[in-house]
């Protein structure tokens, strides 16, 4: 009989939360008609949809027509750095932003580029935090129209200094656009910013709906063709029975975040620790103190990251990497590259409401023996 799976790439995806099922599940029945539409069936669409986002607006703090569902975290992301570029154009044309940003804020940064715009990459340090100074320097250039911050690493879990770098940007008359898909929902997001975008899986909503504030006075122009939805921020139709339950969700997930970071903390120091005394040849990447409370990434030297992978999935752990070293890239992690760390063999650890302490020690565990069978296949021996 084979072990049970053991679910360790939250990061990437959280499990669905009961209450986003249930209300799914409710939503099906009564949220299909179009919500801009006058009949019975609409009405109550149009209900659910207000009441969804009433919901998210109130817990992430800010005002409900603030507040627009997009298709995905993606979207939210390329709206909040091409929106927020288009309104600010009398401004400038340059974007700043830090050197570990997502992958969607890069593309939309390097569309920007490749449009006519510059966009200035401000370094992070070894522990993957951005450099104020630095951070400073940049945004108080002439010719800013915004800045991007991600609010917390997603492949190493390092908290950045946004506090700190929104009164740098208010200082210099900058909006700061925060992408805070780690934080909604497992974290405080720290004040300050003009934009904050979010994605619903990553707190155990349905995948395929993503948050995008705008806080009032912000100057903001969709880079959309005209849509008269959702405040004109983002076209099409939303997905409303998935926005019901991202917004239930996200209320549940607030509601349990403090408990939660006090229950996974203690695991994924446990994993820090554990992986640095008992794996040869590692390097425990990220903050030690000022990082998410669920998230852990190391790097093994002399293993394939991708082979590592396959060979936890195979013992039942599912688990991600920052290291795309693949034979289709042949590039680390743009975070790890930035970091200047390691980068062969990394995994990423991920944490989630479901998961336990045996979990966490199964993994612990057998890690060692499958990282010494892939550097005897390869050759490696007596570390």
């Amino acid at each position: 009989m084979s072990a049970p799976l053991v679910y360790l790439d939250a990061a990437t995806a959280a499990p669905l939360h009961p209450v986003a099922r249930q209300a799914l599940l409710a939503a099906l029945d009564d949220g299909w008609a179009d919500p801009a539409r006058l009949y019975t069936q609409a009405r109550r669409a149009r209900q659910l949809l207000d009441a969804s986002r009433e919901a998210a607006a109130a817990t992430l703090g800010v005002r409900a027509d603030e507040l627009s569902f997009t298709p995905s975290g993606t979207t939210a992301a390329h709206s909040a750095v091409l929106g927020g570029l288009a309104g600010r154009r009398r401004a400038g044309g340059t974007l700043v932003h830090s050197a570990i940003e997502h992958s969607a804020v890069l593309h939309a940064a390097e569309w920007h580029v490749a449009a006519g715009g510059t966009a200035t990459s401000v370094p992070v340090d070894r522990l993957g935090r951005v450099e104020p100074a630095a951070w400073s320097a940049a945004v108080a250039a002439p010719g800013v129209a915004l800045a991007a911050l991600i609010g917390a690493s997603h492949e190493v879990g390092t908290v950045q200094p946004v506090a700190e770098a929104a009164a740098a940007c208010a200082a210099a008359g900058v909006p700061l656009y925060v992408d805070a898909a780690q934080l909604v929902g497992r974290a405080p997001v720290p004040g300050g910013w003009s934009v904050l975008t979010a994605s619903a899986h990553k707190w155990g909503g349905p995948p395929g709906v993503g948050l995008l504030v705008v806080r009032k006075g912000t100057r903001w122009e969709s880079p959309w063709p005209a849509d008269e939805r959702e405040s004109g921020r983002t076209p099409g139709v939303v997905n409303l029975p998935a926005v019901v339950a991202a917004a239930a969700s996200l209320r549940a997930a607030a509601a349990d975040a403090a408990a939660e970071a006090a229950r996974l903390a203690p695991l994924v120091d446990r994993i820090r620790a554990r992986v640095a005394a008992e794996v040869p040849d590692v390097e425990v990447v990220g903050d030690a103190v000022d990082r998410l409370p669920h998230l852990v990434t190391f790097s093994c030297l002399y293993v394939d990251g991708e082979a590592l992978l396959h060979a936890l999935d195979r013992r039942g752990f599912a688990v991600s990497s920052g290291s795309s070293c693949t034979s289709s890239t042949l590039r680390p992690s743009h975070v790890l590259e930035a970091m200047g760390v390691l980068s062969h063999g990394n995994v990423r650890v991920s944490l989630h409401r479901e998961t336990t302490g045996a979990d966490v020690e199964r993994f612990l565990t057998e890690l060692p023996g499958i990282v010494a069978e892939l550097r005897a296949e390869a050759g490696v021996v007596g570390l």
